[in-house]
């Protein structure tokens, strides 16, 4: 049998609590009803996915118009080899985050089954937990069809960490089932409806319908948690999602993408793999910025920030007035329209209304 690569491996000592529940009425019915939904949306990434659907590297397996490479000079200049393998490549490195990404909700989730209190919250954290096994598998295969899996974003990293060494169940549900799930539930949506990949929309539909479930357990968990808390407690709580929140923000160029990025070395990589000059593709995205041209979200989808992850934060009472000065200070924006989250969590697919379709081949 192989061992462990510890080489690989990545330790965190974590001080979260386990909690057992001799209580086995169910007192919210609204995780009732999630946990039973869970259990019958159940799909198998083996069965359940059609492999033999090919990858076309030719085609923007990802929507490039929003990291603006169809605009950059340099890109002209590349063979179709090299334009074919800089697609995949870049959408490999997106993918990767978020298999990794998952594999960080697989921990978290089992974190949450064993130290959330309610007897219905360890049933439906165990159910998310098998969910969230199966979009490591899925992307794993995916990516590997692809290219390569790249390395985990240090910013991403940084804030999974953060969560998992939480010192409160609530922190972990705030990290992981509301802002690094809610960005992740924009971005499926986003992705579902503009990829050309008739095999990554499939898999995407398909674990949306997960994520949907889950972001939906962290709002009426928390909200029911933190309604209960002191005050104290309750900003203790304010003050990790401003932190979650603000790492996050920082990271993607603030809340609405204009301000500078940080820097990923694994994207380094993917210009290395493909044989683009670094300098060059720095040169061409630094007089983009300069000229005023920016990446932006196609009209009619989801921007996480504004529709999913502040807006459920103010419902769940994770933003007090005292942690609404630090955001102000922040400039980040505190978006309070609940319309596109409540969308999503009426739905049982995942999707929000019928038109909202990929775009065709």
């Amino acid at each position: 049998m192989k061992g462990t690569n510890w080489e690989t491996a990545d330790v965190l000592k974590a001080p979260m609590e386990v909690v057992w529940q001799f209580d086995y009425d169910i007192g919210i019915e609204k995780l009732r009803n999630l946990y039973s939904k869970s259990k019958r949306a159940q799909w198998d990434a083996e069965q359940d996915i059609d492999w033999s659907i090919p990858i076309d590297p030719s085609k923007p397996i990802m929507d490039e118009s929003q990291f603006m490479f169809d605009r950059m000079p340099m890109m002209k200049k590349l063979s179709n080899t090299q334009r074919d393998d800089f697609r995949a490549h870049v959408a490999a490195h997106l993918l990767s985050q978020f298999l990794h990404g998952e594999q960080g909700a697989l921990m978290t989730s089992a974190a949450l089954t064993h130290a959330v209190p309610d007897y219905e919250g360890k049933l439906y954290a165990a159910t998310q937990t098998m969910d969230e096994a199966r979009h490591v598998e899925v992307y794993e295969e995916y990516i590997r069809r692809l290219a390569i899996v790249y390395p985990l974003s240090p910013w991403l990293k940084e804030l999974i960490d953060v969560t998992l060494q939480a010192d409160h169940w609530v922190k972990i549900a705030i990290g992981m089932n509301m802002v690094v799930e809610g960005l992740a539930l924009g971005a499926f949506h986003n992705m579902r409806r503009r990829t050309t990949c008739d095999l990554l929309r499939q898999i995407t539909t398909m674990v949306l319908r997960d994520e949907s479930r889950h972001v939906a357990f962290g709002n009426v968990y928390v909200q029911h948690a933190i309604a209960d808390m002191h005050p104290d407690d309750r900003e203790d709580i304010a003050g990790f999602a401003f932190d979650a929140v603000k790492l996050m923000s920082d990271s993607q160029g603030g809340p609405d993408g204009t301000q500078q990025r940080k820097h990923d070395p694994g994207f380094l990589k993917v210009l290395e793999r493909v044989g683009i000059d670094v300098s060059d593709f720095i040169k061409d995205l630094v007089a983009l910025g300069a000229a005023g041209f920016k990446a932006e979200l196609p009209p009619g989808q989801i921007h996480s920030f504004k529709d999913l992850m502040m807006p459920a934060l103010v419902r769940v009472g994770a933003i007090t007035d005292r942690s609404r000065e630090l955001y102000a200070n922040a400039g980040i924006p505190v978006w309070d329209d609940l319309s596109t989250l409540e969308s999503l969590e009426d739905s049982d697919t995942g999707d929000i209304g019928l038109a909202d379709q990929a775009v065709p081949n």
